[in-house]
């Protein structure tokens, strides 16, 4: 009988593509998915962004334990990374792997599962080593900052659990804004070479990929911090280009991008290749307050984030879903900041808001400013809150205008009470949730046409060819439905 794991991904999208490569990795190797109350090993993939993913990372751990006290649990990620004392220390922890031994976790998963490790990698020999520790040790605790072993770029990339999986091309973060602890968790910015990415994009075109996310930690930085003897691409620009030039995929879409990463030869693609290249663009943009982007050590100001979305317009046109990262109560953030911070979004055009309120991370310079200078939890609240209505105004301006259009979209797994319910699953090329009639297999490029909204903002739609009166009857009209942000 196989050895059986379960992993559960916390954060971001390079986060889950760690977790999808872990997964990977394990399959390949002869192990078999499960649920956590049935599986040897759970490796818990963790967040460490904010308090709160530390929390639910905890959390999730207890539980896994309580449901599967036999179960080897392993830790692994940003948190991992940042405090691996703190995880050690929890009942049923039998491993925690920061990221940087990330590299090593499916063999010692397979160790733990009591199965042969036979992972193919170029540090086999230390996998081994560590593998034979996690069979003879009570608990294996590797975590430092050289960040030697946190690639898993020999990870299969293809088309199976996830419809659109994420190809991690990019890892660690360069920049020191004042808030953040990725360069703590992630180290410097590290680019995986373009031979293994387009060998990678290849092989999921053979199998049958039709979309393929390219992810990473700051990936508007990738191939900076190669050697110009191992890449002729050392921009992201010109690595999109090569891989449109010599693959076939069919779409490829783009992860969170700085702002300031967005150079002309990138936004120019998007007219160049646009719906090859998914017209959808998510800018970081934390706060619309010039003094607050100073204090957060930000890279750009408001205006210099407008220019950046005009451009982008202008490259891709009105079909463009626009996304930002926004941060809410950072310490000293006065009414006068939230002001030009709401006036700011309220002028651009988003899609979409991922909202957040600010968590002071240890060893970061706004750990100090929060000391110093924090903003009480009611006004947090308050601020959170109209920004919430703002972006739901904004999502449903935004998808009012594709009313009755007919866009490219790929269809993905579907939850069964949906498909019972002769529903599919899509996702449109400009990044928009559809729930489209009739039942049809995952990972097919369609062209729909839109008929309607869901309560939550889900484009109610029909394949082009179809009529009208096929889709759901109990569709409402857009001006009744009130859209949440796509958190």
């Amino acid at each position: 009988m196989p050895p059986t794991f379960h992993i559960e991904n916390f954060g971001c999208r390079a986060a889950r593509a760690d977790g999808e490569a872990i997964a990977s990795l394990l399959r390949s190797s002869g192990a078999a998915e499960s649920v956590p109350a049935e599986s040897d090993v759970v490796i818990v993939n963790t967040c460490s962004v904010t308090a709160e993913a530390d929390r639910e990372a905890r959390a999730y751990i207890r539980r896994a334990h309580r449901l599967n006290p036999a179960a080897r649990i392993i830790a692994t990620g940003c948190y991992a990374q940042r405090a691996p004392e703190e995880l050690a220390a929890i009942n049923g922890v039998s491993a925690v792997i920061g990221n940087s031994h990330k590299a090593l976790a499916p063999g010692i998963a397979l160790s733990m599962a009591k199965a042969p490790v036979r992972l193919p990698h170029e540090h086999n020999g230390l996998i081994q080593i560590q593998a034979r520790r996690a069979e003879e040790a009570l608990q294996v605790v590797l975590a430092d900052d050289t960040f030697a072993h946190s690639f898993l770029e020999e990870a299969p990339i293809l088309p199976g659990a996830q419809t659109r999986p994420n190809l991690k091309i990019q890892e660690g973060c360069s920049n020191r804004c004042s808030f953040c602890v990725i360069p703590q968790t992630r180290g410097n910015s590290r680019s995986l070479p373009a031979k293994s990415i387009l060998s990678h994009v290849q092989n999921f075109v053979d199998a049958g990929g039709n979309e393929l996310v390219l992810s990473g930690i700051n990936l508007g930085r990738w191939g900076r911090d190669l050697d110009p003897g191992q890449s002729d691409s050392r921009t992201l620009a010109a690595l999109l280009r090569t891989i449109f030039e010599q693959t076939s995929l069919s779409r490829l879409r783009l992860s969170s991008i700085e702002p300031m990463d967005w150079d002309r030869d990138l936004i120019a693609l998007m007219s160049e290749y646009g719906g090859r290249l998914a017209r959808h663009a998510h800018l970081p943009l934390q706060s619309g307050s010039d003094s607050v982007l100073r204090r957060m050590h930000r890279r750009y100001r408001p205006w210099h984030y407008a220019e950046k979305v005009s451009a982008l317009l202008r490259a891709a046109g009105p079909v463009l879903t626009l996304g930002a990262d926004v941060m809410v109560g950072f310490p000293g953030e006065t009414d006068r900041e939230f002001e030009e911070t709401y006036d700011f979004i309220r002028e651009i055009p988003f899609g979409y808001l991922h909202l957040f309120p600010f968590s002071a991370r240890p060893g970061t310079r706004a750990w100090t400013l929060h000391a110093e200078s924090p903003v009480p939890s009611a006004m947090v609240n308050e601020r959170m809150t109209a920004l919430r209505a703002l972006a739901a105004e904004k999502a449903r301006i935004h998808r009012a205008q594709f009313a009755g259009s007919a866009l490219d979209a790929i269809t993905l797994r579907t939850q069964p009470a949906l498909t019972n319910a002769n529903r599919t699953s899509a996702l449109t090329e400009n990044f928009l949730p559809v729930e489209l009639a009739g039942r049809l297999a995952a990972n097919q490029l369609i062209r729909i046409r839109v008929n309607g909204f869901a309560e939550d903002g889900t484009l109610l739609a029909t394949s082009a060819a179809a009529t009208p009166s096929a889709s759901r009857p109990h569709s409402e009209p857009l001006s009744q439905i009130r859209l949440e942000p796509a958190l």
